[in-house]
């Protein structure tokens, strides 16, 4: 299927490694030039790299979106090459606290991060958007926004933040032309979940191999009615489909990509 992402312009943030990485690269994969984005200007620019080497069409925007001078290198480095087309806020930080130890500095910090961050982007990249009258904005939220568990609770405020963002823009953006839509994954196998998976594994006992140990947290953990972790290119084709031409009828949608860990009939 041609998604039709010719000539189109795709930034991608948090794109250096693990889900905005593979966003990347299949957005890359179906014509459109990716900008990928990072506070690493070395591994922003080996991803590029490497999409380039798949024949792709990739650039580097470096910046700290958690204040507003880097977010401002960032747009004018994406918008240095051309109008932007599709903007995936996609990056966010995620650390271990609970209620005692989040104290409030953490959670200004994780606000920081995980929601101005996006709200900076789509401020600089949406005028021209709006001035094209096309353009797609998606924001990565997950499971958390909608059934907190007890830890973390700074991070699941902020996702539900960033669901309630982006439902927000999709009514302001009514008519316009532009879309605003929410990819929410479950727990996905990239290096940061196997790295916590495998150091929790002596704790319940799942064993010693990866096997072993994916199919212990998800009985123990993550539940979900596939039985395993998810693919980050499973979150990438849910982004490329929204981004595409098919989806132009689908605005302040909430696609949850979680193998039914979420149960609810909404």
């Amino acid at each position: 299927m041609d998604l039709q992402l010719q000539g189109k312009r795709a930034l991608i943030t948090g794109s250096s490694a693990g889900l905005g990485e593979a966003i990347a690269i299949m957005l890359a994969d179906e014509g459109a030039t990716v900008i990928i984005h990072g506070r690493n200007p070395e591994r922003a620019a080996a991803v590029a790299s490497s999409i380039c080497k798949r024949g792709g069409l990739a650039e580097v925007a470096i910046g700290d979106l958690s204040t507003d001078t880097g977010a401002d290198e960032v747009g004018q480095s994406a918008l240095a090459g051309g109008p932007v087309d599709i903007l995936v806020n996609n990056a966010g930080a995620y650390e271990h606290f609970n209620w005692t130890t989040a104290l409030p500095a953490q959670w200004l910090k994780t606000y920081e991060t995980n929601v101005l961050s996006g709200v900076r982007m789509i401020q600089r990249l949406l005028p021209q958007m709006r001035a094209r009258k096309w353009g797609r904005i998606i924001t990565i939220g997950g499971g958390l926004a909608t059934q907190p568990v007890s830890g973390h609770p700074e991070y699941s405020a902020t996702l539900s933040a960033r669901h309630n963002l982006a439902v927000s823009l999709a009514r302001e953006l009514k008519g316009s032309g532009v879309t605003s839509n929410v990819v929410a994954p479950g727990a996905i196998r990239v290096k940061a979940v196997e790295d916590l998976l495998i150091a929790a594994a002596p704790k319940y006992g799942w064993g010693t191999s990866w096997e072993e140990i994916e199919k212990g947290a998800v009985a123990d953990i993550v539940q979900n009615d596939i039985g395993r972790l998810g693919k980050p290119e499973e979150i990438a084709g849910a982004v490329a489909y929204l981004v595409s031409s098919y989806a132009d009828y689908i605005s302040g949608a909430t696609i949850r990509v979680d193998g039914g860990t979420v149960r609810t009939v909404a």
